[in-house]
């Protein structure tokens, strides 16, 4: 079959090098590990203006014009020789810090990066997130990927004041509709967030959530990531504070959620609705999850019957001589642990750790961080009340 194109753009310049060592290490950086991810970022800078982005770590917020950090073959080449990157294993995400994938300027980029992964014959889940405009255009070269397990998550928020998200949220919905109708090869994900009291979630605005999740193969709802830099922002801009403190989690709390599960409930069930990414776009595949979060059954009351039979199918325990290998290869210190939950060591960071989680499955902790024994796991304390019970690292 011919390969649907999109057009012929000038391709986004290359920052100069002194430029790029200006910037934030982190940002300069093209690769990070996250939870849903080995992340690469080649391009910075967007225009969106959403008051609650993660650009404000970075110091790189007033960065309007998206450029290049690297060509689009250096980012591949960097990605599939880093050290963490792991052929048909490593879950990917694409553009997901530091710009929005699908502005016009951006997406050729974008598509030229997919494309050469896929003509690697690479089978890895590959994540792009978005809130702006997807066009049936853009359906064909999403659907034109023969061996990537692509999903592509649309933010949607509702949130109204334009300080805080100055992009209508009904662009993001559109967007939504038009990759679930034209979705072959790839899957869609709802993401809605981020959800804050008082803010987006009253009963119109969950309503509008449980509209949009029907065209979409899985919906994930979390809270907001809010941490120094973003309220300082917000406090020199006269915008309201969402809560009193910052966290080092994103914040969802616990009434929030009860009013979101009750609104959803329908014949004993939730549908598609899920705590975590990771557990949507699994879901979305018809594959178990590839964070191991079946080890934290709390999170799994609210998810569909034959996704609990996959998961649970898929989770083993690993043998400890095995991730004792590994986490010592990685530099972990102190005694290592396999409980009924997750491996437990000590001396890693999040990048090692996650590069076991997705390695084998099974969630991975730091015993120094430990994880809430109830649904409110790995979320901030913020808005949480409930008896939590013990504590599991």
């Amino acid at each position: 079959m011919s390969t649907p194109t999109i057009g012929n753009r000038r391709p986004l310049p290359i920052l100069p090098v002194e430029q790029i060592t200006s910037l934030k290490p982190e940002l300069a950086d093209v690769i990070e590990y996250r939870k849903s991810g080995l992340s690469l970022n080649w391009i910075i800078g967007c225009p969106l203006n959403c008051g609650y982005c993660v650009r404000h770590l970075f110091e790189n917020y007033g960065m309007k014009v998206p450029r290049r950090l690297m060509s689009d073959e250096d980012a591949v080449n960097r990605l599939v020789s880093h050290p963490y990157f792991r052929p048909h294993k490593t879950p990917i995400q694409l553009l997901n810090r530091a710009t929005d994938p699908m502005l016009l300027i951006v997406k050729p980029h974008l598509f030229n990066v997919l494309r050469q992964l896929d003509d690697r014959g690479l089978t890895n889940h590959v994540l792009v997130i978005t809130r702006w405009r997807v066009t049936p255009e853009d359906c064909a070269v999403l659907n034109s990927f023969t061996h990537l397990r692509l999903t592509v998550l649309v933010t949607h928020s509702n949130i109204q004041e334009p300080k805080i998200e100055p992009v209508n949220s009904n662009i993001a919905a559109k967007s939504l509709r038009t990759l679930y109708e034209h979705a072959e090869r790839y899957r869609t994900v709802l993401y809605w967030r981020p959800i804050v009291p008082g803010l987006n979630d009253c009963d119109a605005d969950i309503a509008r959530a449980r509209e949009l999740s029907q065209p979409a193969h899985a919906t994930v709802f979390t809270g907001l990531f809010f941490r120094k830099e973003i309220a300082a922002y917000y406090e020199a801009h006269d915008m309201p504070m969402p809560y009193e403190e910052t966290a080092r989690r994103k914040i969802m709390p616990e009434v929030a959620e009860q009013r979101i599960l009750a609104a959803f409930e329908r014949d004993s069930g939730w549908g598609a609705l899920f705590r975590k990414t990771s557990c949507a776009v699994a879901y979305a595949h018809g594959e178990a999850d590839y964070n191991g979060h079946f080890g934290i059954r709390e999170l799994c009351e609210i998810c569909p019957p034959e996704q609990l039979a996959r998961c649970e199918a898929a989770w083993i325990a690993p043998e400890l001589t095995a991730v004792a290998q590994q986490a010592r290869e990685l530099g972990a210190s102190g005694p290592i642990d396999i409980t009924d939950r997750a491996i437990v060591v000590e001396g890693l960071d999040e990048a090692p750790r996650y590069y076991l989680q997705h390695g084998f499955g099974y969630q991975c902790h730091d015993r120094a961080k430990p994880h809430h024994h109830h649904r409110q796991h790995g979320r901030a304390d913020i808005g949480w009340t409930t008896e939590n019970g013990p504590t599991t690292p």
